[in-house]
């Protein structure tokens, strides 16, 4: 919550010292960069992803504690329209998660951890407002694939001895919002995404195991926020 608050004071801050330089200043920087039928870019960012989890019983909850990740990433953008751009934006992002298991099968032994370094490889539509002087405000969406390099998925050991596990392919839709500013010399875009994961990621416990910790879960999925930082 607490990064949630910075993310939107953040770009406060950011739209109101834009709205004052253009009220300065009516110099416009790169008058047609938005004319080009193909350009290039980079990212970076910080990620914060936790799961959605859903029971098949209630009051077997799992808690978890995530921190802080980063991701860096490539941008393709092919002009479609004056307002509408298809972007591939491939990438990696880490981000590691604590899951404590509420009511554990076997006692003093309900912690997991799910560390993951992930290939994140989105296709977006970005809807951009007219041009202001050096302001474009914009809204942007679409579908992703994450490949877990972390995912354990072939392990063939699972929670009974204290390996957790989750898939490798999975799927997700991805929205947000951000606003670009043309500088003198490349184009600053500061965005906020959210990702939601489509598919179950969990790869449950071997049937045959005498403690399974997954048998009680029936979704468990990727939620989270995405603060990109673009220059183009």
């Amino acid at each position: 919550m607490k990064l949630f608050k910075l993310i939107i004071l953040l770009f406060g801050c950011l739209f109101f010292s834009s709205s004052l330089m253009a009220q300065r200043d009516r110099i416009e920087y790169l008058p047609n960069f938005d004319l080009q039928k193909v350009h290039w870019g980079y990212y970076l960012g910080l990620n914060k992803k936790s799961y959605k989890l859903t029971y098949t019983e209630p009051f077997n909850t799992v808690r978890v504690v995530e921190d802080v990740g980063f991701n860096v990433g490539l941008i393709g953008d092919l002009r479609l329209h004056e307002n509408i751009n298809l972007r591939l934006e491939p990438g990696l992002s880490t981000n590691s998660k604590t899951l404590y298991f509420n009511n554990p099968p076997r006692l003093n032994d309900s912690i997991r951890e799910a560390g993951g370094t992930y290939l994140h490889i989105p296709l977006l539509l970005k809807f951009s407002t007219d041009r202001y002087d050096n302001i474009r405000p914009y809204v942007i969406g679409g579908i992703a694939y994450d490949y877990n390099f972390s995912s354990n998925q072939d392990n063939p050991d699972d929670n009974s001895n204290g390996e957790f596990r989750l898939k490798k392919h999975n799927f997700m839709y991805e929205l947000g919002f951000g606003i670009d500013f043309y500088l003198y010399y490349f184009k600053f875009s500061p965005s906020i995404r959210g990702v939601f994961a489509i598919n179950n990621e969990l790869k449950y416990d071997n049937p045959l195991s005498e403690n399974r910790y997954t048998d009680r879960v029936d979704f468990l999925g990727t939620r989270g926020v995405f603060i990109n930082l673009t220059f183009e």
